[in-house]
C-alpha cells in the first residue's frame, strides 16, 4: 500500500466523519437567536424581540448536565427593566413542553382554531390581541427532555442511567432544585434581577412553581411578586376519601348543564347561579354522608344519590350503584350514553365516539387528540419559519420522563410559607370548570386550604371560566384570562415606598 494512497484513505474517512458529525441529531447547548416584530395587544402597537434559545443547567462541579430550551418576549420600547414585570411561565405533565400557554395562553401569538378552540387548517398561529406582553416580559421554560430541552452525556461523553437521570431531573423536589438554579442563569444573564418577577404554571406546573416560590427565596435569594395556578394539581395537599369524592360534583353539574343533560328547572338556571347551589350541597350533606361508608342509613343514601343524580346528569341507579362515588371514567363514558357520545376528561365540552356504547370509560380522550390537532404542526411551524429557530431535534410535545419521583410533595405548604416570609408575594388561581382533571372545586378547596391561619387570605384569588383545562383555548376566556392575569400583575406591583412587612 503506498503512502499516498494512505493518505488518500485517511482524507476520505476523515471527510465521511466531519460529514457525519455535521449531521448528528444533537443539541446546541447554549445558544441563541433574536428576531423583530410589532402586534397590536389591545388596540395599541406594541414592538418587542423575541430570543430563542439553548441554556445549560450545570452539576456542583460547573459540568453541563442538561440544555433548556426556551422562548424570551421582551418589549423594545422599555427603558428601565428594573420596573418591568418577568413573568416566567411552565406547563406540566410533568414531561409536558410550555407549547400550550406559549401559543394558546399569554404570548403574542395564538393558535389559528375556531372561537370554541377546536382546529382549523391551514395549521399555524395569529395575533394574539389579549397578550400580557404589554405589561409583561415573558420567558417560556422546556424542562429537560420537554421540547428541544435534553439531557446530555456526562464528562466521561455517556448518557446518565435512568436511576442518575431521575435523581437529576425527574421529581418533585429535583425538579425544582435544577430549575431554580436555571432561573438564576437566566435572570443574571438577562439583567432582571431589579425587575418583579412572577411565575405562572398550568397543570403539573402549578406543582412546579408552588415549590420554586420557596426554593428561589430560600436557596437563590430571589423573591416574587406573584404565583398564578392555572388548572391546579393538589400541589401536596391531600384531599381523600369522602373529600375526593364530593368535589367532583360540581364538575359533574357544569358539565351535565353544557350540555342539556339537567332537568327542565335545573336547565333554566345560568352556570353562575347553579354552581354556588352545588357547591354547597356538596359541603353540607354530600361530604358527610359519604364520611358515613356503609352505615349510612338507607333512607338517607336514597335521598342523597337522589340529589346526586339531579345534578350530574345521571340516574339513581347509577350513583346507587357506585355507592354514591362516581368514578370520573364512568361519568365521562356514562353522561351522553344515550346519545352514543362521550365527553373530554381535560375538557368535556369535547365529544367523542367509541366502538362500543356499554363499557365503563371511553375509547380516548377526545379534547387531547383535538389539541394536538393544531397545536403540533403550530409550534413546528411558529419557532422555524417565524421565530427561525432551526434544528433537526424533535420538539417534543411529551417527553421521556418517568417514572416521576413523586414523594416528599411539599410544594403546598412550600408556596404558603414563602407567602408568610415574603408579604409581596400575591397568589392567583386560574380554572376551567369543564376540567375533569383537576377540577375547579379542587382548586378551591385547595386555596381554603393553603393557608388555614386565614392571615392571607387577602393575597389569595380564584377566577373561573365556561372551559376546560386549557380556559384560553376558548376566545372569550382568552380574553377574560389574560385581563385578569393582566390585572393580578398590576396590582401586585407595590406602590412607591410600600416596604415588604406585616
Amino acid at each position: 500500500m503506498t503512502k499516498k494512497f494512505i493518505a488518500l484513505f485517511f482524507i476520505s474517512v476523515f471527510a465521511l466523519s466531519a460529514t457525519a458529525e455535521q449531521h448528528q441529531r444533537t443539541l446546541d447547548i447554549d445558544s441563541s437567536n433574536t428576531t423583530k416584530h410589532t402586534t397590536k395587544i389591545k388596540g395599541k402597537k406594541v414592538n418587542y424581540t423575541a430570543t430563542t434559545g439553548t441554556q445549560p443547567v450545570w452539576d456542583e462541579e460547573g459540568h453541563p448536565v442538561a440544555s433548556l430550551f426556551y422562548t424570551y418576549y421582551q418589549r423594545s420600547d422599555v427603558k428601565d427593566k428594573g420596573k418591568r414585570p418577568l413573568l416566567i411561565s411552565f406547563n406540566g405533565g410533568p414531561g409536558s413542553a410550555s407549547v400550550w400557554m406559549h401559543v394558546a395562553y399569554t404570548g403574542p401569538k395564538v393558535l389559528n382554531v375556531d372561537d370554541e378552540g377546536f382546529p382549523l387548517q391551514p395549521y399555524g398561529v395569529k395575533t394574539n390581541p389579549y397578550s400580557v406582553l404589554d405589561v409583561a416580559d415573558i420567558v417560556f421554560v422546556n424542562p429537560v427532555n420537554t421540547g428541544y430541552s435534553r439531557v446530555l452525556p456526562n464528562k466521561d461523553g455517556k448518557m446518565p442511567s435512568k436511576e442518575q437521570q431521575k435523581k437529576m431531573f425527574f421529581g418533585v423536589n429535583a425538579d425544582v432544585k435544577y430549575l431554580a438554579e436555571w432561573i438564576n442563569t437566566f435572570v443574571s444573564r438577562n439583567d432582571r434581577w431589579r425587575s418583579p418577577k412572577y411565575l405562572i404554571g398550568e397543570s403539573y406546573g402549578t406543582t412546579r412553581v408552588s415549590g420554586l416560590a420557596l426554593e428561589l427565596q430560600n436557596r437563590q435569594w430571589m423573591y416574587l411578586n406573584g404565583v398564578v395556578l392555572v388548572s391546579p394539581t393538589d400541589i401536596g395537599i391531600e384531599r381523600n376519601g369522602p373529600v375526593k369524592a364530593a368535589n367532583r360534583l360540581p364538575y359533574f353539574a357544569a358539565t351535565a348543564w353544557y350540555h342539556k343533560a339537567l332537568d327542565q328547572e335545573l336547565q333554566a338556571k345560568d352556570l353562575a347561579e347553579l354552581l354556588p347551589e352545588v357547591e354547597a350541597f356538596t359541603i353540607n350533606e354530600y361530604i358527610p354522608a359519604l364520611a358515613k361508608g356503609g352505615f349510612i342509613s338507607d333512607e338517607q343514601k336514597q335521598a342523597i344519590a337522589k340529589k346526586v343524580a339531579r345534578y350530574s346528569g345521571l340516574s339513581v341507579e347509577e350513583v346507587i350503584g357506585s355507592n354514591l362515588d362516581i368514578a370520573t371514567t364512568f361519568y365521562w363514558k356514562a353522561l351522553l350514553r344515550d346519545r352514543q357520545q362521550t365527553v373530554g376528561r381535560l375538557d368535556s365540552r369535547y365529544l367523542g365516539i367509541d366502538k362500543k356504547n356499554v363499557g365503563e370509560r371511553p375509547d380516548y380522550w377526545a379534547e387531547l387528540t383535538s389539541w394536538l390537532h393544531s397545536f403540533t404542526p403550530a409550534i413546528n411551524y411558529y419557532l422555524r419559519e417565524e421565530l427561525e429557530y432551526k434544528t433537526d431535534i424533535k420538539y417534543n410535545m411529551f417527553g421521556p420522563v418517568r417514572p416521576w419521583d413523586r414523594t416528599n410533595n411539599k410544594t403546598g405548604e412550600n408556596l404558603r410559607q414563602a407567602m408568610a416570609q415574603n408579604p409581596y408575594l400575591n397568589v392567583m388561581i386560574q380554572a376551567g370548570y369543564y376540567d375533569g382533571a383537576t377540577n375547579y372545586f379542587d382548586a378551591k378547596y385547595t386555596m381554603w386550604q393553603l393557608d388555614p391561619s386565614g392571615l392571607m387570605k387577602d393575597r389569595l384569588s380564584f377566577q373561573g371560566y365556561r372551559s376546560g383545562h386549557m380556559m384560553y383555548l376558548r376566545y372569550e376566556d382568552l380574553r377574560d384570562s389574560n385581563q385578569h392575569l393582566r390585572e393580578f400583575i398590576v396590582k401586585s406591583l407595590p406602590a412607591k415606598n410600600k416596604a415588604a412587612k406585616y
